[in-house]
């Protein structure tokens, strides 16, 4: 899908934290995209961007084959922003100096505005301390000709750099990540006062313009979507019906790994508010079958890729087959498939999320949400009309209570955690709580405990509650509940579900860097 004409193109050095640059620029109404160093030649000449953003980096500019920008980002005439490795990589390449060796400096700094900039434009104010976040170990030492230090932190001298007249702008702190608290509308600044882009990237404009791009790209031929009931399948299912009619089919394989009554769920929705064809296939006791004992969770993976791939396949045939497969394959799937460190990969975006496709199935891909977020597919919902009690359901990646329910796989043991998961969740919608939290679920841990119940000792599985928040599901922080509902929940899952005598409450965070949160 061609992008739209106010672009904001990202360069990649390899940061962990790169798609979030590209969320806080969407966040303003500004179409961007990420492309890796070793093709940004190739992005900005498609792309034809109006500002560019270079990212954070673990390399440093002196290392044998350092990531470097195009020369053409330079000589472009428009609005360059640096931040950390990309204010290093900006001064090297114009001729300034970088040095390693100096007081690393990583975690929450303050930083001094030595000098007003339209960077900081209703920001911050000149001869004022503000929190950063700063994570290096190279510094700028030495500016390239026409730059100046308009902020400094202890151990960063030159810690925010431009030039005004060139409209380059660096910063050794990161902007895009939370603990910088002003960092989203830094980037504002840079997209909106500095590369003067008006912020009308809408759902609704996307909507419109995917619908035209899947009615060029099908044609009159026959779609199938793999339908797992999750948000981006079901929407992509929404947007490529509303584009072809009843040139699509979806296909829900239901493996028996999904929460209790979800299968019938979105038959119902499907079928009964949308019309869209549907056939539902209930594969739970050959999955579980070939899940029986396996406590691996790369392999419970792959037998569920592949079965799935099986029956789906099957169930393709039976339709008489189709030229087309749609996927809800979503942006960060697409960043992480041509990364820093990867290479192309195509994998079946469904509610398996494992395994490959097979040459022999021989059908191009529909991808109709490649280009959007999380947090972005819901708003495209929205605009399609999908109810918000389904748009705001928790992800729930594709292997299912199968990772939920760590060692060796037992039917016993899937009852017992779809039982006391039905009941967590029940918990959190009666307290209100299920649209504050981002995800939650019941995890069966392979461990049992002695307890006492009633008259009686048990020796039964332990279970473990999560709930995390988060925006956007690449960072997220554990949901801080009150005690009175952790021990009402609790009290219910153990006295309404046999085989757990204790639950527990999971506080992991997840740090920044990593996509899928299981």
């Amino acid at each position: 899908m061609a992008a739209p004409e106010q672009t904001i193109l990202i360069i990649d050095f390899g940061s962990q934290v790169t798609q979030l640059i590209a969320r806080r620029v969407r966040e303003t109404g500004v179409y961007c995209e990420i492309v890796p160093f070793q093709s940004a030649d190739e992005g900005f000449k498609r792309l034809n961007p109006k500002g560019v953003i270079l990212s954070g980096s673990p390399a440093s500019v002196h290392d044998d084959n350092a990531p470097l920008a195009p020369q053409a980002v330079f000589d472009a005439g428009i609005p360059v922003f640096g931040i950390c490795y990309g204010q290093q990589v900006t001064a090297h390449q114009l001729g300034g100096q970088v040095e390693g060796g100096h007081h690393r400096e990583f975690g929450r700094a303050e930083i001094i505005i030595h000098k007003d900039s339209p960077l900081f434009e209703d920001v911050w104010e000149q001869g004022k301390d503000y929190q950063v976040w700063m994570s290096h170990g190279d510094r700028v030492t030495k500016l390239p000709d026409g730059f100046e230090v308009i902020a400094t932190s202890e151990n960063a001298p030159l810690a925010v750099a431009v030039n005004e007249d060139r409209k380059y702008y660096t910063t050794q702190f990161h902007p895009e990540v939370v603990h910088t608290p002003d960092g989203g509308k830094i980037l504002a600044n840079f997209v909106h006062k500095i590369c003067g882009l008006k912020g009308d990237w809408t759902m609704a404009a996307y909507k419109d313009r995917a619908i035209a791009k899947i009615r060029e790209q099908v044609g009159d031929k026959r779609v199938i979507c793999g339908l797992s009931g999750g948000v981006d399948s079901s929407v992509a299912a929404a947007l490529i019906h509303e584009a072809v009619g009843d040139q699509l089919t979806c296909i829900l394989v239901d493996h028996g790994l999904m929460r209790m009554n979800e299968a019938e769920d979105v038959v119902q929705m499907f079928r009964d508010n949308y019309n869209i064809p549907l056939v539902h296939v209930n594969a739970a006791d050959m999955f579980i079958d070939a899940l029986e004992g396996e406590a691996d969770p790369e392999t419970k993976r792959k037998t569920i890729g592949k079965l799935f791939i099986d029956v789906f396949e099957a169930e393709a045939k039976k339709l008489g087959g189709a030229e087309f497969l749609a996927q809800g394959t979503l942006y960060p799937d697409v960043i992480e498939s041509v990364s820093f460190s990867g290479g192309p990969s195509v994998t079946i975006k469904s509610h398996h999320n494992v395994g490959g496709l097979p040459d022999r199935m021989n059908m191009q891909l529909v991808e109709p949400l490649r280009e959007l977020f999380k947090d972005e597919v819901r708003a495209l919902g929205r605009e399609l009309g999908l109810p918000d009690s389904f748009i705001g359901r928790h992800p729930f990646p594709g292997p299912g209570l199968a990772i939920r329910c760590p060692g060796g796989i037992t039917r016993d043991k899937l009852e017992i955690l779809k039982k006391a998961d039905a009941v967590y969740l029940d918990e959190i919608r009666k307290a209100g709580l299920y649209d504050e939290i981002w995800q939650a679920f019941a995890v069966l841990l392979p461990v049992q405990t002695v307890g006492v119940m009633g008259d009686g000792r048990t020796y039964e599985f332990v279970c473990a509650l999560r709930a995390v928040t988060s925006v956007d599901g690449m960072t997220a922080d554990f949901y801080p509940y009150d005690m009175a509902f952790l021990g009402k929940a609790a009290t219910r899952i153990i006295n309404e579900v046999q085989g757990i005598n204790r639950v527990v409450y999971d506080v992991t965070s997840k740090p920044p860097g990593t996509i899928e949160w299981e």
